[in-house]
């Protein structure tokens, strides 16, 4: 094996097969065209184990293989069902298109330097390119979760009385997502914030660790308009949910009671209470997101506090990893598993064996069984 550099110490025949010379370092691997790119802070970790490179480049491929395809299907099947050309589809599709552009873009580089020597195999610039593909659709992501919480709680808290979503209001909804995606992405390329290296140095991201006011600004402003801001309105959003489908299941009990019957629930697929129902799904959708995202944005607040002694290579790509496996869960949570989906499913793609009923509940029927369903 031709080596040189610390490869070379790592990989020599006067080395033991495991383990790396003393002194040696994370950054000993990185090529000098990006070493300016590599913060203080990561100088003073030894390399990590090579193992962790092949297993996260073996996840990242497993987490493109599920994005691609499941993302893929609901843009797939928005585009031929009509029955799915709704506004409120159109914001899942857009949470779709997002999540497909992150892994797209995100985990084929990654993958690369993982099976590479475990370092940066690009330009400097190409680094700043993909953390800011990733903070694009990342952000993205979470504001259009974000509509789509606000569009579900006004659906079923307010029906017929609140505003009616138009195709016209979810194409600014989704244009308002890209353009604070872009709009916060963008600020590094000018001065304020940065992007680096960051982890095991084999992929780049927001600079959280540097301690001027530049820096602490920036992510303090991404922390509460593209977490704190959006992760509210999704908790008071599923909330406000659930106080609303108890409220309503409550009064349909009292009308069963007055009209001497035990349920006033025609269909058998009824059975299982729609509280229950409700309250399940807000608490896999806000648990999913937060399992998610919380961990990278505490990893961020950590370093912008200057709290470093717990922020290492590993503790760092770990939580990056979790974040952006978001991307694989989003198309099943709020797609797939919908039964308008698995209706064009069936239609459109019958080799995937799903046989779904078609639902003989009327459009004009009160939408809270049908978002209950979607969410």
């Amino acid at each position: 094996m031709n080596a040189t550099g610390p490869q070379a110490a790592f990989y020599g025949a006067s080395v033991p097969a495991v383990g790396y010379p003393e002194g040696m370092t994370i950054v000993d691997f990185v090529p000098d065209e990006v070493k300016h790119m590599v913060l203080q802070h990561w100088y003073s970790f030894p390399p990590v184990n090579p193992m962790w490179h092949y297993l996260l480049g073996m996840i990242y491929i497993i987490l493109g293989f599920f994005s691609i395809m499941g993302n893929g299907m609901v843009i797939y099947l928005y585009m031929n069902a009509k029955n799915l050309k709704t506004p409120s589809n159109m914001l899942v599709v857009n949470l779709a298109l997002s999540d497909l552009i992150m892994l797209t873009t995100n985990f084929p580089p990654f993958a690369f330097n993982c099976f590479s020597g475990g370092r940066w195999m690009f330009s400097a610039t190409y680094c700043g390119v993909y953390a800011a593909l990733g903070a694009i659709t990342g952000v993205c992501s979470i504001w259009t979760l974000c509509m789509i919480s606000y569009d579900r709680f006004n659906v079923i808290c307010n029906g017929f009385n609140g505003p009616k979503l138009t195709q016209g209001k979810a194409m600014a909804m989704c244009a308002f997502c890209w353009l604070m995606a872009i709009g916060w992405a963008l600020p590094p390329f000018f001065g304020w914030g940065a992007y680096t290296l960051e982890g095991i140095l084999d992929s780049c991201s927001y600079d959280y660790l540097t301690q001027d006011l530049n820096t602490i600004t920036y992510n303090m402003c991404i922390f509460f308009f593209d977490f704190i801001f959006p992760a509210a309105v999704i908790v008071f959003s599923y909330v406000f949910i659930v106080k609303a489908i108890f409220a309503h299941e409550a009064a349909m009990r009292e009308q069963a009671k007055k009209m001497n019957v035990t349920n006033l629930r025609s269909n058998e697929a009824e059975a299982q209470s729609a509280e229950i129902r409700i309250a399940k799904t807000a608490i896999a959708n806000v648990s999913l997101w937060f399992i998610c995202w919380t961990p990278y944005a505490a990893i961020t607040v950590q370093g912008v506090l200057g709290h470093h002694d717990g922020i290492t290579p590993l503790v760092t790509t770990l939580p990056a990893l979790l974040a952006k496996s978001c991307s694989c869960y989003n198309p099943f949570v709020y797609a797939i598993s919908h039964p308008k989906f698995r209706q064009a499913i069936t239609v459109h793609m019958p080799w995937f064996c799903v046989h779904e009923p078609e639902t003989k509940t009327s459009d004009n029927q009160s939408n809270t069984t049908v978002t209950n369903e979607k969410a």
